[in-house]
Order: C-alpha cells, then structure tokens, then sequence
C-alpha cells in the first residue's frame, strides 16, 4: 500500500510538472507570438518601421526562450537587419547565431540553411568570399535530404563561383546539381541546371560540350510535362541562349527561326496565369525568372538582332519599349538584373543613334550609363570597355581623331571579350587608316591581327566581314583598286549570307567609289544607287551622304543634269543635318567625356566574358567620314569635318 501510495503521489507529481511545463509553453508562446506579430506589423507599415521592429525581435531574448526560438528569432533579425538597414555588422552576428545554434537541432532545416544562404550573401557583399564559400560547402553537404535547399544551395554557390570568374567550378557545381536533381525525379530543375551549365559554357566558348548539352536541354525541355508557366519558362531561357548564340558568331539570317519561336513564347506566357498550386516535388521549387523580366529580355535580344542585321527602327522601337517597361520594373523592384538590361539596352540604342544621325543624344545616353554604372561596382567592372568603345565611336562621329584612339587603346586594357577585342581593333584601324602615315607600323600589325583570310582571332561572321571591309578600305587609300575590289566583294558575299545590311551598304559605296575614281561610271552607278536605297533603309545618315554625293557627281559626268541637282539637294540635306547635329553635339558638356582617357568605371580588367549580351557584335564599322563633294578630278571640302578620302583620291 505504502508503495502504491508512493507511486500514486510521484504519478500526480509529475502530471503537476507536466501541467506547469504545458502552461508554461502557452504562455511563452501567447509573449513570442504577441511580440512576433507587433515585429511583423512595424515591418510591413506603410513606411516600415523596422526600429520598431527590430525592438520587438530584441525583446524576445530575456524570456530565455527554448533554442529553436531562439535560433529563428537570430535569423528574423539577422534578415530584418540585413535588408533594411546598414548595419551589416550586427546582421552578420545575428546570422551567425542562427546558423550556429541551429546545428544543434534536429529537424530544423528552414532555419538552418536559410541562415547558412543569408550569411554567405552577406559575406560576399563585405568581400569576405572566403568566409562565404566554406560556409555553402558545408551547408550543401549536410542538405542532402532536403532537395530544395540543396539545389538552392548549389546554384548559389555556383554563381559565387561565376562572380569570381571561375567558371571551371561553376560549370562543375552545376553539373552536380543537375546529375542531384535527376535522382530526386526533378526534370524541370535538372534542364535548370544544364542550362545554366550550358550559359557557362558558351561564356567559355566550349562549344563541342555546348551543342550536345542544348540538344539535350531541348529533349528535356520538350518531354517535360508540369507547370505550363514553368515550362515556357524552360523554352525561353533555352532560346535565349540559341539566339546569343546564334549573334556572337554573326549569323543574323540562321538566327531569325529561334528568334521567332523565342517571341512567340513570351507571347504565350504573357497570357498564362500564375498557378497558385505548388509543385508537390521541393526540388521543383524554382524558377528562371520572372516573366516580366523575361519580357524585357526578349526585347533586348530583339534589338540586339535588329542592331546586327541593321534594322536601325525597329531597334528603336524595341528599346523604347524595353525601357518603358523598366521604369515600371525598377519603381516595384531593386533587382541588380534590371539595372544590367538596361545599360545594355542603352549601349545599343547609343551606336544607333551613331548610325541614324543623333550624335547629341547619343552623348546624353552615354552620360546616362556612366551615371548607372556608378550606381553598382559590378556594372563599374562589367562596361567599363563598352563605355570608353562607345566614346570611341562618338569621337569618331565627331572627327575627334586623337581621342577616338585614346579611348579605343583604353578599352583594349580593359577588355578580355575575344569578340568585343576584335571590335574595337577593327574600330581603332580604320582610325590609323584615315590618319594617313602617321600610325603606319601600328597599323600594319594592326592589321595582320585580324587578318580574315588566316587565322582570325573569333568566329564571328560579322566581325569577319567587317576585317574584310577595313582591308578594302585600307587598300583603297593605298590606290590599290582591285586588291580592294576584292576584299570588298568578300564583304559582300559574307554579307549577303547573313543579311548584314550595314555591311551591304557600306561595302557598295566603297565598290563605287573605287569604280568612280576608276572612271567605270556605269559600274559606279550600279553599286551606289542599291547603297542609297539600302542606307535609306536602315536608316544610315553617312552612308546616305555619301551615296548621294557619289550620285551628284556621276549624273554630272553622264551629263544627267536634273538628277545631279536632286542628287546635290539631297547631299545639301543631309550635310546640314549633319552639321547642325555636329554643332549642338560638341556643345554639351557631356562632350568633356571624350578627353578622359583613363577607366571611366575602373581600374580593374573587364575579366568576365559574356556572350549572352554581346553587346558590340554589331556587323558594320562606319568608319568613313563621307563628307566630301566630289567635283571632276578634285575633292571639295564640306566644313562638318576633314576626310582622308581627298588625300586616296589625290
């Protein structure tokens, strides 16, 4: 009896304990919830008022509350901290207490490797990458009975890796990840890692490991049966990388089917409504981005085609509405990518305006890309050589000889692109060319460089084509006529093939300068009236004053008198409206850029090759200052700038 007594009382003892414990636990968790949803309701006030909220997290804290609230309430703050103030320091300490304390719990993942990704981003932005990267190493090698965070992981990491130009791991990672999400029966993230692995790779210029890894994608991607969002989602990024693909080797023609398919997607995403319903595989838990950005890029892949095949209104028309459609994104939305499409977007429009005759504007826009890229050191260290080639062309347009070479051999420091290094090469040899004798033995070594009949230094078509343009020109001033026919007639054959209606154009004039000074009219007569209509086209306001400079003086030989003087009206046209926007170019203050020779953006190398966005692939280098009135057997001078075609034709 005594003993069952003794049990009895040990029994309600403990059920006691157990009654205070389970009330103790309400009421820890009625304070935790109460301070959790005032932190929650300063957060997302109208404006927030995180001091307020981060006093309420705090707070919690004195009530020594169990370790799992402790560990979450570390990260609440650590995230708080992180993204709504400056103060990195205590956000990085509350991060590292949640990631420490939430080692030690079982079942605890959210937490856990929430904090472990948080923490790293932290780490990098202090430039701590080698605190950052032991850290996911660790996080992505006890993740792997967790499939979302492990496949998050790895494509963090994976993009550390990528930032730091280390490529060779990147490609690695991802490969992991897409072998990892195969196992986990995740098809849709496996075709994100391969092809995020296959954007590497076209980076890297592999392209034997990048065309059976597309094919690949593209079975993937076609098999696939889920989310009709995240399947579109699949076929945009695989066509985007088709259609770069396609524009860094200069083939404008063979791209237009890609390119076609690729806006006929984002039309159809762009009427598919989000699905509420979740995945029910965690690995699936992803996606590439989102639609409204994907809108904005297919815009931006549109206009760098339409750059390319000189389609110079459409190009327009596309970067006024990919713009458009930024300035709405980046009043909702902070992300580093919007800020990239539109420096982009930016640099395109720049050479158009070049081309079309808005020279002031285009100074004015690359004012407005200095300004951007001050904004963020990683734009800073990405277009630092896009914006001194920029300046190079504008100086160019300007007939500012000297600078146009300054800022051109600042570029090629800062550049290790292959295509945007054979660009400016090109660039700054047609600069040595109209220079006369001045750069002879740099010109020359120049020139064997980017020698298209042998060993050209990239594969692009275009830029091929163009070098073949630069030779003929240079032969040309040389008066060596039929070399030059020639290499202009590679030109043409190149140009043709792929649509490179620049290209056409400017090699057509040339061909009928050459006939023209040669005393062939009627040949002359055949190559610059299809330029005329071509450079009309475009439009191309160089080329047009040219051509019908040309025609002015050949229906004057022919003894056409009333088509010479529609054809000198039009030059008389054109020569003003050159002029006038030479005159208000020159004028702006913006054109003190020219005379800044050191890095605009940085002192750093541009290291980072990118092919996704190659932004100076564009087909045909205007080089020519065509501002000449040719007259008989002498060349009259128009006052908009000197030309070495007078010193050719003497």
């Amino acid at each position: 009896m005594a003993a069952q007594a003794a049990a009895a009382a040990q029994a309600a003892a403990a059920a006691q304990a157990a009654a205070a414990q389970a009330a103790q636990a309400e009421a820890a968790e009625s304070w935790y919830l109460a301070l959790l949803g005032f932190a929650e309701h300063f957060r997302t006030s109208s404006p927030p008022k995180i001091r307020l909220c981060v006093h309420c997290l705090q707070a919690v804290f004195p009530f020594k509350p169990p370790q799992r609230i402790e560990a979450r309430t570390h990260l609440q703050l650590g995230s708080v901290l992180y993204h709504h103030t400056k103060n990195s320091e205590q956000a990085r300490s509350h991060l590292e207490k949640a990631w420490l304390i939430s080692q030690q719990i079982p079942q605890f993942e959210d937490v856990k490797f929430e904090a472990a990704s948080l923490l790293s981003e932290l780490y990098c932005q202090e430039n701590s990458v080698d605190a950052a990267k032991p850290l996911l190493r660790k996080a992505i090698q006890i993740s792997q009975q967790t499939p979302y965070w492990h496949c998050r992981l790895l494509f963090q990491l994976a993009q550390l890796h990528t930032l730091e130009k280390d490529l060779v791991s990147a490609c690695d990672l991802l490969g992991v990840g897409a072998e990892y999400a195969r196992v986990v029966g995740s098809e849709y993230t496996r075709a994100l890692f391969l092809l995020s692995k296959g954007m590497l790779l076209l980076m890297e210029r592999k392209l034997q490991e990048v065309h059976p890894l597309l094919t690949l994608c593209g079975q993937i991607v076609e098999n696939w049966q889920g989310n009709p969002i995240q399947k579109e989602s699949l076929r945009v990024f695989f066509l985007v990388l088709q259609v770069t693909h396609y524009l860094d080797a200069g083939q404008v023609k063979s791209v237009k089917p890609c390119l076609k398919q690729l806006q006929q997607c984002i039309q159809t995403i762009s009427t598919l409504h989000d699905d509420e319903i979740l995945p029910s595989n965690p690995a699936d838990l992803f996606h590439w981005l989102p639609k409204e950005h994907m809108c904005v890029l297919v815009y931006l892949v549109t206009v760098m085609h339409s750059m390319q095949a000189g389609y110079l209104e459409k190009a327009q028309k596309y970067t006024d509405k990919a713009l458009m459609q930024l300035e709405k994104l980046k009043m909702l939305d902070c992300s580093p990518i919007l800020s990239s499409f539109q420096v982009i977007l930016l640099e395109h429009i720049i050479m158009c305006r070049l081309v079309t005759g808005h020279k002031a504007t285009a100074l004015q826009e690359i004012s407005q890309v200095c300004q951007l890229c001050q904004q963020s050191p990683r734009l800073f260290s990405n277009h630092a050589a896009q914006l001194h080639t920029l300046l190079g062309l504008y100086c160019v347009s300007v007939n500012c000889m000297d600078n146009a070479e300054a800022q051109f051999t600042t570029a090629l420091r800062l550049t290790n692109h292959q295509e945007l290094w054979a660009f400016i090469v090109t660039n700054l040899a047609s600069v040595y060319i109209r220079e006369g004798n001045r750069h002879q033995e740099v010109l020359y070594s120049l020139l064997e460089r980017i020698n298209p009949d042998h060993s050209f230094p990239v594969s692009s078509h275009c830029l091929r084509a163009a070098a073949f343009y630069v030779r003929g020109l240079f032969s040309f001033f040389q008066g060596r006529y039929n070399e030059a026919k020639r290499f202009l007639r590679e030109t043409l054959k190149m140009s043709n093939a792929e649509d490179l209606n620049r290209l056409t154009a400017c090699s057509l004039v040339l061909l009928g300068h050459i006939f023209y000074v040669l005393g062939n009219h009627r040949e002359s007569n055949n190559m610059v009236v299809p330029a005329m209509q071509l450079a009309s086209k475009i439009p191309d306001m160089s080329v047009q004053l040219w051509s019908s400079a040309l025609l002015r003086d050949l229906n004057k030989a022919c003894g056409n008198a009333m088509d010479a003087h529609e054809a000198a009206q039009m030059h008389q046209n054109f020569s003003q409206q050159l002029l006038q926007d030479h005159i208000e170019a020159c004028s702006l203050p913006e054109h003190n850029l020219i005379t800044m020779a050191h890095p605009l953006c940085s002192s750093k190398l541009r290291m980072d090759p990118t092919p996704a966005w190659p932004a100076f692939c564009e087909a045909c280098v205007r080089n020519l200052d065509p501002t000449l009135e040719l007259s008989g057997n002498k060349t009259t001078r128009v006052p908009t700038s000197p030309s070495p075609l007078s010193r050719a034709k003497s």
